[in-house]
């Protein structure tokens, strides 16, 4: 046979003692075994019921499984929960007092200690829908021992007491229990509270951590419904808001071996930041553990279950706990309330001499440590849930109010019967304001509307420990706009102004990136810098910006700047070796251009057909200017001209040298016996052939300023640091074709050149001529692929230099030997002399 266990065994032992049986004679009902008596009671007209945890542990007896185990003892007196049964009476007594409220009933209450316990909680739920009494008379009735119950005071035994209570629509209302779990209808039909659910806290504490900054946490939860439900909303709000978790431990109260594995866990961890979701007496057992083993210098985060427990409160527990930063029900006073505490209570409800209520008598008997807590006051200026209980009083008592039709002059019709179901629905709809000012109603969740404080352990200036409001939270408004926090009241943790930084990694500055650790939480990364040509100007930049087309990003990384803008200026060493190289090129076409004039009338210069080399010099002077076009910020008449401009100039040059050319040919032919061909190329011929050939150019470049014209371009692709600012070609099929007509003018002239090249000495120009055009040839052969593959502004001084190149072949080839003649040798420049070589 399976064994029970023992746990097993008080549950089904406590159901069997409460439960209602038909016994013999069938006319009676009565209860089999002994009955569960409240701690504190008192009948009325009306009964609510009460469940609290006055003791704070539960002791089991052993088990035989031979004999009815004896009955479970419960001990440590919970100041805090003690506190709230007497709230409870307190209200209670004020509303039989008044005369507006229930004017003719009376409230009675029975109040059950559950020694903070699940068990406890199941066998006070069945005492106070049976009640206590051996026999209940000729039959069952159905109704419920209790109207209404009040607790309890955490989630997990709420949810026992809610389900227990719930098919019957007995109405819970608890003070305390904010599991999210409990806002189900479907689980929980007939549960109220007076306190916000952990949906609002939960996603609070997440947005808490965000706000300082704290991306790298710890996390504990009491391993309970509480604990279990609020943590997983706190981790999901968390992952929202970008704060890693670094380890996520539980454990029960019952459960010390899980307990220390969680302070090794805490030990080894580098997060300084621990959220607790904890019920107190959880909370209670952490906190020795972290005491015993001198765990301080960690800055917690807490909950409302343990942030204001006064039971945290000892010698040690500051130096763990110092600065830590809770959410706690907002405090409201209640005038009456403690002077009733502290005497009240024990002069008219719990005077064990002299009374004559048995149920104080028991209680006297039962509970002697009660007594202990007489006169006690000092606990007073933190007490909050009790603002909670007195809601929950009142909401009770305003249902029955309107189920009873009580009315001031009639008062209250005793004759209905109360159901339970009317109860639940008279509190969806109650609505009314307390004395404190404060509005009381239930959303469809069946929780009240409220806000947290934002508390902080401080230590006083008499070393007392304080729970020192330093903000809020209102769940009733927008997540932005919840939060209210003086962060200047804040003292951290270790007692210091400074906020305390928990972080897996520290920030990326601007200029980097984050680059998450392989195998690791994403609030753990590396810092890396930004690539050329992007940049970051926040504060933990997930990936890097490129910069726009026309910037480029500075050497930290964090902005973008102007990309320089390059193009070949006059300012440069190599645009001034260019125009120096320009400049003396022009200067020696001049020099030479003078020399022929002085010796025009010689008969050298008339030998070699002097209007066409003045026409050939001035093409040249032009050639040398027109590179000067091609230096300097490219503009859109700067682009037209250049390009037009060479070609045209080039071709005015080469057509005057293949005139030159055609005349060497025509002169030998006329030296003929018979010939008279010159009188077909004369001077005339001579400048049409030079005007013909030069309009054909002169068409080519409209057409292509007229179709697509060169234009300034900005090219941001060869160089990604910088603009190469060019002259783009517009059409490249006018350009190509306004340098293969130059090209195809030059082979011709060298065709005709080298053809002409043995004729006799007299017309030896056409060597020169050949020899000039093969260097032209060459330059231009080359220039075509170094054009092409020079980056930037390169390209432009290519082509200066094949324009410089060529120009300077030119005016060296065909005009150097006739200088050297004309200034050196100028006794050879006779006729006789020109003759003479003839006959040779």
């Amino acid at each position: 046979m399976k064994m029970l266990s023992g746990t097993t065994v008080l549950i089904l032992v406590g159901l069997i003692e409460a439960c209602v049986t038909v016994g013999e004679p069938a006319s009676l009902c009565q209860i089999q075994g002994s009955p569960e008596f409240p701690v504190l009671s008192k009948e009325g007209d009306v009964m609510i019921g009460g469940a609290f945890s006055i003791h704070s542990k539960i002791t089991q007896p052993p088990f035989f499984f031979t004999e009815r185990p004896t009955a479970y003892k419960c001990s440590s007196i919970n100041l805090r929960e003690f506190r709230f049964a007497q709230t409870m009476i307190f209200a209670i007594e004020e509303i039989n007092n008044k005369k507006d409220l229930l004017p003719n009933i009376s409230i009675g209450y029975r109040i059950y200690d559950n020694c903070a316990s699940t068990l406890s909680s199941m066998r006070a739920a069945m005492a106070l829908m049976n009640g206590h009494e051996l026999t209940l008379g000729n039959g069952c009735s159905g109704q419920s021992a209790v109207h209404a119950i009040i607790g309890e005071s955490e989630s997990s035994s709420t949810i026992v007491l809610s389900r227990t209570t719930g098919p019957f629509q007995i109405p819970v209302i608890s003070h305390s229990a904010t599991c999210e779990c409990l806002s189900s209808r479907k689980e929980h039909p007939a549960f109220f509270r007076t306190i916000v659910s952990d949906l609002y806290q939960s996603r609070a504490l997440a947005q808490l951590v965000k706000h300082f900054g704290w991306t790298w946490v710890g996390a504990v939860n009491s391993d309970n419904d509480y604990g279990n439900n609020g943590m997983a909303i706190f981790l999901s709000a968390a992952q929202e808001e970008g704060v890693c978790v670094e380890y996520t431990e539980k454990f029960d109260r019952a459960e010390p071996e899980k307990l220390l594995k969680v302070i090794e866990v805490i030990k080894k961890s580098t997060a300084r930041v621990i959220v607790g979701f904890l019920a107190h007496v959880e909370m209670n057992n952490l906190l020795e553990q972290l005491s015993l083993h001198n765990i301080t210098g960690r800055q917690f985060i807490g909950v409302e279950a343990w942030i204001t427990a006064d039971s945290l409160v000892t010698p040690t527990s500051f130096s763990v706990l110092g600065g830590a930063l809770g959410f706690a029900v907002q405090k409201a006073n209640i005038s009456g309330l403690e002077d009733f505490l502290v005497r009240g209570f024990w002069e008219t409800e719990f005077l064990c001499n002299g009374t004559n209520r048995e149920s104080v008598l028991r209680t006297c008997k039962e509970n002697p440590d009660l007594f202990q807590l007489k006169g006690h006051d000092d606990d007073l200026e933190k007490l909050r849930y009790p603002t909670n209980i007195y809601k929950a009083i009142y909401a009770v008592a305003h249902s029955l109010h309107n189920i009873l039709k009580c009315s001031d002059k009639k008062g209250c019709d005793k004759a209905l019967e109360i159901k339970p179901w009317e109860v639940v629905e008279a509190l969806k709809q109650v609505n009314f304001t307390i004395k404190s000012g404060e509005r009381v109603w239930f959303d469809e969740t069946g929780a009240a509307v409220n806000r947290y404080e934002l508390v902080n352990w401080q230590r006083g200036s008499d070393g007392s420990v304080l729970f020192k409001p330093v903000g809020y939270y209102d769940a009733s408004l927008p997540s932005d706009k919840g939060f209210s926090l003086n962060t200047e009241a804040i003292i951290w943790s270790g007692g210091g102004k400074e906020l305390p930084v928990s972080v897996c990694s520290e920030s990326c500055g601007p200029g980097t990136h984050k680059v998450l650790q392989k195998g690791k939480h994403a609030c753990c990364f590396d810092c890396v810098p930004c690539p050329v040509g992007e940049f970051s100007n926040t504060t933990d930049s997930n990936d890097c910006k490129k910069c726009p087309e026309a910037y480029w990003s500075n050497q930290n990384r964090d902005a973008c700047l102007p990309k320089n803008i390059e193009f070949l200026s006059f300012t440069e060493v190599m645009g001034k070796i260019l125009v120096v190289f320009t400049m003396f090129g022009l200067l020696l076409t001049l020099i030479v251009a003078t020399l022929f004039l002085v010796n025009k009338d010689t008969p050298l210069v008339k030998a070699n057909n002097s209007e066409l080399s003045f026409l050939l010099l001035f093409s040249l002077s032009l050639c040398f200017l027109c590179s000067l076009t091609f230096i300097g910020q490219p503009t859109e008449w700067s682009c037209m001209l250049r390009h037009t401009a060479f070609g045209i100039t080039f071709v005015l040059c080469i057509s005057c040298i293949l005139g030159k050319t055609i005349v060497v040919l025509m002169a030998f032919k006329a030296t003929l016996p018979g010939s008279n061909v010159m009188k077909w190329f004369g001077p005339a011929q001579q400048r049409l052939t030079v005007l013909f050939f030069t309009f054909i150019q002169v068409i080519i470049c409209i057409l292509w300023l007229t179709i697509k014209s060169p234009f300034p371009y900005k090219n941001m692709h060869y160089y990604k640091e910088k603009i190469i600012l060019e002259c783009a070609l517009g059409s490249p099929v006018g350009f190509w074709a306004v340098l293969g007509y130059v090209g195809f003018l030059a082979l011709l002239c060298f065709v005709l050149a080298f053809l002409a090249r043995k004729l006799p000495d007299t017309f030896n120009e056409a060597k020169h001529i050949t020899f000039s055009m093969l260097i032209f040839c060459a330059v231009w052969i080359t220039f075509i692929p170094a054009y092409v593959s020079s980056p930037g502004n390169l390209t432009v001084a290519v082509e200066i230099f094949a324009i410089l190149a060529s120009s300077y072949g030119i005016l060296f080839c065909i005009f150097a030997p006739k200088c050297f003649i004309l200034v050196v040798r100028p006794e050879l420049n006779t006729k006789k002399h020109l003759l003479g070589k003839t006959q040779h």
